[in-house]
């Protein structure tokens, strides 16, 4: 059988997993009454990525166009999960790089591009949503044409095809065509791969070998190890050794081979050089080992990430709720579960807390560490993180933080407030453009540390209108630090149940986060204050009954709705001295240290228990 191998890469939004959609109804991979033919995001299963409309996890598929397999790699187009990208773009032969007509080519474009050419890919541009109202297709594809010049390391890599698409309604054009709304689909793009994608360089004469570079778990068959079969073939109940690079793990035997049909693993007597495949029953396995036979035994590389940029202390709940709505709460169940998420999600490093209990979970960026904290909560733990620190690095004697290049579109109205915070950050300008469709392009340098809690203010500031992306780009001498841009917070005064005739106090002084009825805890933070300063505030009083005023008097109270956070804008928020509270039912922001008194000691430079 042929096969080719190809990767779908690009900016995050700019329609690939749409575009496999198309791929896989197409070429009649599901039956005309299944479900998935009236889906959209097919590969998108897990319910997180859902909910964000993005792709989290790498996943791979396959389908059949006239007689060759083509197995898709769809990749994450997050920064933040960029090591999803890494670790699986070695199993491709070459990649689908996906711009979207309108916005072109963003930095996490090329960053994807970037590791494509590194590995020696063929690469074929698809110029995406080209019906969009505010397209620009050939002033993009100039900018890809120079994206390319920037990136080559060969002249071959110069040279790829352009395909012109409207993922969404599944089409596709080479040239660009006269009517976007006549019949199409998207033979153009599957004859480009055919042509272009070379089949994989693998050799059945030799001995057995793989390198794996994704997992996956099922409770009945436990461990799929996945990559792609460079040589040999492999058979159920072979004899395998399992490499790092040349140091020896041990001896295992294949339990069972599965290669990819669809969506399905289908399970297959013999598996052929160069396919992308699954195989079970090797114990100690993890990303980046090698398969081979026990007569060459010579191993892989290991599969090498850039390192993490951000870190959280994660550690057990200690305030005066912990225990009550989380079912697993012990350190030692934590642990054990950041311990299983590191075998797959590699991008992450996890230390003990050098400076007392919890650990620290280190990663690529907020959403990263956010979504792995949101899979944690609904599989029923509960824990408590502190605010975000960047990691910093000493570089010839003298302190480095990383910096990233951030892109930014927004409405020219919204130019002045955006070009004003990062004012306030230390951003330094690197280029801004002005379109004639009233949209400003500004790129930025700025730290990491400074950019914190930015992600949230640009889409409140531009009432979500602002499109902001990100680029890690290096360590730099330490910068300028940016004071505290929050206002100060209204601290619970003491434990109870939150009233409404105590919250009319909260809501005069800012913004309130619970609303009547909720059980609060004495240093809990219930509200954002309009000074700079902490106030501790009674939100458990009651109205003493009189002749005149009844109980029922609270009915006629008027209150605003109060401010509900998600977890990554709770990330945002937290402060030095605060702490997140994470349960499967709620999340509350709290003082570290929970009394007046314990406050005040810290305050004095003496010491309080936490």
């Amino acid at each position: 059988m042929d096969i080719r191998n190809v990767a779908i890469i690009a900016h995050v939004d700019h329609g690939k997993t749409t575009l496999v959609d198309g791929m896989l109804k197409q070429t009649h991979t599901f039956r005309e009454n299944e479900a998935e033919m009236g889906q959209t995001t097919i590969l998108d299963s897990n319910p997180l990525e859902r909910e964000k409309g993005i792709t989290i996890l790498a996943k791979n598929t396959s389908v059949m166009y006239k007689s060759t397999k083509i197995n898709i790699i769809d990749t994450p187009g997050h920064a933040d999960f960029s090591g999803e990208v890494e670790r699986t773009i070695n199993m491709a032969d070459g990649a689908v790089l996906v711009v979207d007509a309108a916005e072109g080519p963003l930095p996490q474009t090329q960053f994807v591009l970037k590791k494509a050419l590194e590995q020696q890919l063929k690469i074929i541009v698809v110029v995406n949503k080209i019906d969009r109202k505010d397209a620009r297709v050939d002033e993009v594809v100039r900018e890809i044409e120079e994206l390319f010049l920037h990136l080559a390391t060969n002249v071959d890599d110069l040279t790829y095809p352009v395909i012109y698409a409207v993922g969404r309604t599944g089409k596709a054009w080479d040239p660009f065509p006269e009517d976007m709304n006549a019949p199409g689909d998207l033979t153009p793009l599957f004859e480009a791969i055919l042509k272009i994608v070379p089949p994989p360089k693998a050799d059945s004469n030799k001995p057995t070998k793989m390198l794996v570079s994704t997992l996956d778990f099922d409770d009945y068959k436990g461990t799929y190890a996945i990559g792609k079969l460079l040589q040999g073939t492999i058979k159920p109940h072979q004899t395998i050794l399992l490499l790092e690079e040349n140091k020896k793990i041990g001896q295992y035997r294949i339990d069972q081979v599965f290669t990819s049909v669809g969506l399905k693993r289908v399970e297959t007597p013999e598996a052929q050089t160069g396919d992308i495949i699954a195989v079970t029953g090797i114990a100690d396995i993890a990303i980046g080992l090698t398969i081979t036979d026990p007569s060459d035994p010579t191993g892989y590389p290991v599969i090498t990430l850039e390192e993490p940029t951000l870190k959280i202390l994660v550690s057990a709940n200690t305030s005066p709720f912990a225990g009550r709505e989380g079912k697993f709460c012990t350190a030692r169940q934590i642990h054990a579960r950041l311990l299983k998420e590191k075998q797959t999600n590699i991008g992450i490093n996890i230390t003990p807390n050098p400076q007392g209990t919890g650990f620290v979970v280190a990663g690529r960026g907020e959403l990263h560490l956010a979504i792995l904290l949101e899979n944690l909560r609904r599989e029923g733990y509960e824990m408590q993180v502190g605010k975000p620190e960047v990691i910093l690095k000493e570089i010839d004697g003298k302190t480095h933080e990383p910096f990233e290049e951030i892109t930014i579109e927004i409405d020219n109205a919204f130019v002045g407030v955006i070009t004003e915070e990062l004012g306030k950050r230390k951003a330094e300008m690197l280029d801004t453009y002005t379109s004639d469709r009233g949209v400003t392009r500004m790129v930025y340098k700025v730290s990491s540390r400074n950019l914190l809690g930015f992600r949230g203010d640009i889409m409140t500031k531009t009432r979500g209108n602002g499109i902001f992306s990100t680029h890690f780009i290096g360590y730099f001498p330490l910068s300028a630090h940016v004071p505290k841009l929050r206002n100060g917070v209204l601290v619970a005064f003491e434990s109870g149940k939150s009233t409404g005739y105590a919250l009319q106090t909260v809501q005069e002084r800012g913004k309130a986060f619970v609303g009547p009825g909720v059980p609060v805890y004495a240093g809990m933070i219930i509200g954002l204050n309009t000074r700079q300063d902490d106030i501790e505030i009674n939100v458990c009083k009651i109205k003493k009954l009189t002749n005149i005023h009844s109980a029922n008097a609270d009915i006629a109270i008027q209150l605003d709705p109060p401010t509900v956070f998600s977890l990554e804008q709770c990330l945002d928020f937290v402060e030095e001295d605060e702490l997140l509270e994470i349960t499967p039912i709620n999340l509350r922001l709290r003082k570290k240290f929970l009394t007046s008194q314990e406050r005040s000691r810290v305050d004095r430079g003496l010491s309080a228990k936490v």
